[in-house]
């Protein structure tokens, strides 16, 4: 069994940044994909990031290409989410979640969850 924990959400203006971290522990980390979900109040849940067990794919949801990187250090059972250019409409409750490497990179069928570290950018 793998546990998450996030870390560095906070409250930051329009046009700022943001670097979360997900800290995991747990034997299957190193070889499974990571994400990093999103959810807004009265939205559906997103995913916004993921990256696989090598750090050699990433996805990107649209809203967010460009604008946020996603990587993990193997060696620190950690994977991160650098957020630059927020805008107001990034404001959600952001989760780190993780899935058996044989399942697509892209797709929101994850296995396990962190409990999520709210996000909030003002305008």
């Amino acid at each position: 069994q793998v546990q998450l924990v996030e870390s560095g959400g906070g409250l930051v203006q329009a046009g700022g940044s943001l670097r979360l971290s997900c800290a995991a522990s747990g034997r299957t980390f190193t070889t499974d994909t990571m994400g990093w979900f999103r959810q807004a109040p009265g939205k559906e849940r997103e995913l916004a990031a993921a990256i696989i067990w090598s750090g050699g794919l990433t996805y990107y949801a649209d809203s967010v290409k460009g604008r946020f990187t996603i990587s993990r250090d193997n060696a620190k059972k950690t994977v991160y989410l650098q957020m630059n250019s927020l805008k107001p409409e990034d404001t959600a409750v952001y989760y780190c979640a993780g899935k058996n490497s044989r399942k697509n990179y892209a797709t929101d069928d994850y296995d396990y969850w962190g409990q999520g570290t709210q996000v909030t950018v003002s305008s």
